[in-house]
């Protein structure tokens, strides 16, 4: 069992969590609440449908706080919402596409931004169906994801907002890989990034879209960079008001051993930069894709939680991909 606040392990027996203090014994606040939320009506009121049949009313949305998806063995995601962030404003999209490729996206809403968790959920979910449509049409990664975030920046576009507000157009920011034939081709706008985590080396495979990139390459020293309160402020992102073409940066990277690929937000990142600590972090959880990607946001919880985490983990052996 795991503390519904910071993650930490815990037993059925414990009133408290040994981690952060929580009281065990009294309700999770942030359990979702399957009850009708018109009238209050218990689940087993719920039909199929969504309809409460006491009251008529329609269920909105389930609260996308906490998500786990597994589309293949070898593959799977999470997103959290953290400990400090009233709503997730990540998103996550994967596809096995048999036999042998895998689609990922994973967007993180600009917080600054009106409607942020729209937008990226409207980003990784337009995506993820132009690359899978663009594979089946037999195009090749790297076109694949101009299309795709291309696509994704029109949905992201179109998303209504507040003509009259001083608040920004929703924007997202978005990472996507497709692996296939053992080459991991990698796209990004903005700060989710890419890891390749390996036995024999650990890389970053993506660089941010950030103002202090590009501070440290005009000259300023990386300590100088971080002390600016711009310091973590993206220059490109996906929205209505994006300043340029909104063309994705592009990578390809052939899978050298076995090891892990890693798509994240900055909400793991910020607590866990370096790729050999990241490796060295997953060697710690059983080895298997769900309860990696499990484990590295209980670990950006149990360092703070202060932004939503989001993480995509893809196994892979030294001959082939896993399936």
């Amino acid at each position: 069992m795991n503390c519904y606040q910071c993650g930490g392990v815990v037993t059925a027996s414990d009133r408290f969590c040994e981690e952060c203090g929580v009281s065990l014994i009294t309700p999770n606040p942030h359990a979702i609440d399957h009850s009708c939320q018109k009238c209050g009506a218990p689940p087993s009121k719920i039909d199929a449908e969504r309809y409460c049949i006491e009251c008529g009313f329609r269920q909105v949305a389930i609260s996308n706080d906490q998500i786990e998806l597994q589309p293949a063995p070898n593959l799977a995601g999470a997103s959290d919402r953290g400990r400090r962030h009233h709503q997730n404003e990540d998103a996550i999209a994967l596809k096995f596409i048999e036999p042998d490729t895998y689609i990922i996206v994973v967007g993180d809403g600009v917080s600054s931004s009106q409607q942020p968790e729209l937008a990226s959920q409207a980003a990784v979910t337009a995506c993820i169906e132009a690359i899978e449509i663009a594979i089946q049409q037999g195009i090749e990664p790297a076109t694949a994801i101009c299309q795709g975030v291309d696509t994704a920046l029109i949905a992201v576009a179109k998303i209504p907002i507040d003509p009259t507000s001083d608040i920004d157009p929703s924007s997202t920011t978005i990472v996507t890989a497709i692996v296939r034939d053992n080459i991991a081709t990698i796209g990004w706008l903005g700060d989710s990034r890419a890891y390749w985590l390996g036995a024999e080396k650990s890389l970053q495979l993506t660089q941010d879209d950030s103002w202090m990139r590009d501070a440290i390459e005009s000259g300023f020293t990386p300590a100088e960079a971080e002390a600016s309160p711009y310091a973590h402020a993206i220059v490109r992102w996906l929205g209505a008001d994006t300043t340029d073409d909104g063309k994705p940066n592009l990578t390809t990277f052939p899978i050298p051993s076995a090891g892990c690929l890693l798509l994240c937000t900055d909400g793991l990142w910020n607590y866990a930069p370096d790729p050999n600590f990241l490796h060295d972090l997953i060697q710690q959880a059983p080895n298997d894709s769900r309860s990696i990607a499990r484990y590295l946001t209980q670990y950006a919880n149990q360092q703070g939680g202060q932004d939503n985490i989001t993480v995509a983990i893809l196994i892979t052996s030294d001959r082939e991909i896993i399936a």
